[in-house]
């Protein structure tokens, strides 16, 4: 990555205000269930309500027809406490729930009525509360639910809603408060809010209408959008991540329409820099925080964090991973590594760990152009638990040759991607100082860490449908998997910046009749691990076009792909791209961010993993 701006300004966040209703212990006791005595038969056998509301019962008896008697929690008729009941079995809620429970409704036979009964649990609810966050685009909506269940909330500008949050569960299998956040607002806007609730015995409920005003958020970088007429993008939000200049919000999130709908500051910005953002399967944010990876460390500022960071939608910090503890925690552990920062990319994996990908360093004298003592800067892969124990690592000084280095060195590797092989369960790490992709024997942690292949220029590939050398990628940043399959033949999408391209003998690239000597691509390859093959199979090419750092090829599920261009010489943008003609891909939307680079810009369904806005 390109040397920029060290120092970053933030906006400090104030004003939060506490979350939820007054506390209620979870239930420890299971929800009471329908029962059937004798002849007497009730419907509903279930129901939810809030205050106030009412829901008509019906008794039938089954051996003809004789009077029946009502009750609520053994009370005939009811009362103002546990709700009451009329002949007909109409039973209307209390004025008042200052506390979620559960009653039961009873239908007896008026004769006989200890041998002929039927009940039917009412879970009756609790006001439920939406307040602000810290976060001014965030609300957090409070239910307590008496019975196990889900919640989730609908939200829009009027009382059609529109969007939905994804549904959250009771914390335990009898009930218990359920607090959601509520994001993907517009700032400085009325909202309105609805949570739909659905009990585990099917019964479902609305709550009413909560209007719900945004604040203003931190600044973020200017974004201008288009739509190409005619053209329909893939449904969702991006999620950007600036590198520079300095904006008071490092991460935010977009409509289509270049709406800011989220932000994400951090008070501690002191020459670091989110590097980059991901949306976890549990609805959080994990980040990687950290300054730029080859500075030496009489340049690091003091008071610079190095971190991983997990932080929930209203910005609040989870949990939190520095390298010192993570330097600590490999001691002890018996690893002989001892890492100098995290950077550029953190890949959760299916079982909760996380890789981490980090800066190590070693010393070399007299290698070959370079006399004296040398400090070297690789990288090394941290897998670590779900209580951030390292289990497994990998360095790149015992797999890679340290005399191979195309450009920066001794800034050596400079890692910037990871990928999951779900297929076989190896490793991808692209390494952006070697202009390769390499497969990593990973095995969840029990392989032993020899590199599989190399793919890329002086690699492992032979390059098809391309100019080899100047086609592979060079300086790359984000690939992604463009296939289900991950091993075997399989597609890989990567942003090819293009720093230090090489052409073939005989061309000098900028002459006359010459490409230029810095361009970036977006190639999709076809990659068989048999044959040993890389197949240009797409291959964008803008013209005039330069990007030295940053980006992502990502697929999308209409089809087309999101290629990220985050730096741009004269500013940056990112464009989605539809390749459902590979040969001739075309424009879809586009977003520009004039004199602002991103690290990264991703495509989400929404802000909630499994929905789609």
């Amino acid at each position: 990555m390109l040397l920029f701006p060290l120092l970053f300004w933030m906006a400090g966040c104030s004003g939060y205000i506490p979350s939820g209703p007054p506390t209620q212990p979870s239930p420890t006791q299971p929800p009471p269930t329908p029962t059937q005595t004798g002849s007497v038969v009730i419907n509903p056998q279930n129901a939810a309500l809030f205050a106030g509301q009412s829901e008509q019962f019906t008794a039938t008896v089954l051996t003809g027809s004789a009077p029946v008697s009502w009750s609520v929690n053994g009370v005939a008729g009811g009362n103002a406490t546990v709700g009451t009941i009329d002949a007909s079995g109409k039973y209307t809620a209390p004025p008042s729930i200052p506390a979620s429970t559960n009653v039961v409704v009873q239908a007896a036979l008026t004769s006989a009525p200890s041998a002929n009964n039927a009940s039917a649990p009412v879970a009756l609810i609790q006001p439920t509360v939406v307040l602000p966050t810290k976060n001014p685009q965030v609300a957090e909506y409070s239910v307590y639910l008496p019975q196990p269940g889900t919640v989730s909330v609908g939200f829009g500008p009027d009382m059609n809603y529109g969007l939905n949050t994804w549904a959250v569960s009771t914390p335990t299998s009898y009930g218990g408060q359920i607090n959601i956040l509520v994001a993907g607002m517009r700032a400085t806007t009325t909202y309105h809010l609805q949570a739909q609730i659905a009990l585990q015995n099917g019964v479902t409920l609305q709550d009413s209408d909560h209007p719900f005003t945004t604040g203003t958020p931190p600044a973020t970088a200017l974004l201008q959008v288009t739509t190409t007429s005619g053209a329909v993008p893939q449904p969702g939000v991006k999620l950007f991540d600036t590198a520079a200049p300095n904006y008071a919000a490092q991460a935010f999130a977009t409509d289509l329409a270049g709406n800011v709908i989220w932000t994400y500051s951090y008070p501690d910005n002191q020459g670091d820099f989110i590097q980059p953002i991901r949306l976890l399967p549990n609805g959080d944010m994990l980040m990687v925080i950290s300054y730029l990876s080859s500075l030496p460390p009489i340049l690091v500022s003091s008071k610079a964090i190095d971190v991983i960071r997990e932080v929930d939608l209203a910005g609040n910090t989870v949990r939190e991973l520095s390298s010192g503890t993570l330097n600590a925690s490999l001691k002890s552990k018996g690893f002989n590594l001892t890492i100098g920062s995290f950077h550029h990319d953190v890949l959760p994996l299916p079982n909760g760990h996380l890789v981490l990908l980090a800066t190590t360093t070693k010393q070399f004298t007299n290698l070959p152009g370079y006399p004296g003592t040398k400090t070297v800067i690789g990288d090394a892969l941290i897998d670590v638990d779900q209580s951030f124990t390292p289990v497994w690592t990998w360095n790149s000084f015992d797999h890679l040759d340290v005399n191979r280095h195309p450009m920066n060195f001794p800034d050596w590797t400079h890692s910037n991607g990871l990928l999951y092989s779900s297929d076989d369960h190896n490793l991808l790490l692209s390494i952006r100082h070697q202009n390769w992709i390499i497969k990593i024997d990973y095995e969840d942690g029990q392989g032993s860490g020899n590199v599989l292949w190399r793919l890329g220029e002086g690699g492992d590939f032979k390059l098809v449908g391309g100019t080899d050398p100047t086609d592979w990628f060079y300086a790359q940043h984000g690939p992604n998997f463009f296939s289900t399959n991950t091993t075997g033949i399989f597609k890989l999408g990567v942003i090819d910046n293009g720093d230090d391209r090489e052409f073939p003998s005989g061309v000098t690239c900028g002459s006359t009749g010459a490409p230029p000597c810095h361009y970036t691509t977006a190639p999709i390859l076809q990659i068989d691990e048999t044959r040993m093959t890389a197949t240009l199979i797409s291959h964008y090419v803008p013209a005039g076009f330069y990007s030295p750092f940053g980006g992502d090829m990502q697929p999308l599920p209409n089809g087309d792909a999101f290629a990220d261009f985050c730096a741009v010489t004269g500013g940056s943008y990112a464009r989605e791209l539809n390749l459902s003609q590979p040969a001739n891909p075309q424009i879809v939307w586009q977003a520009f961010t004039p004199k602002s680079d991103q690290y990264r810009v991703e495509h989400l369904p929404s802000l909630y993993p499994g929905v789609q806005w």
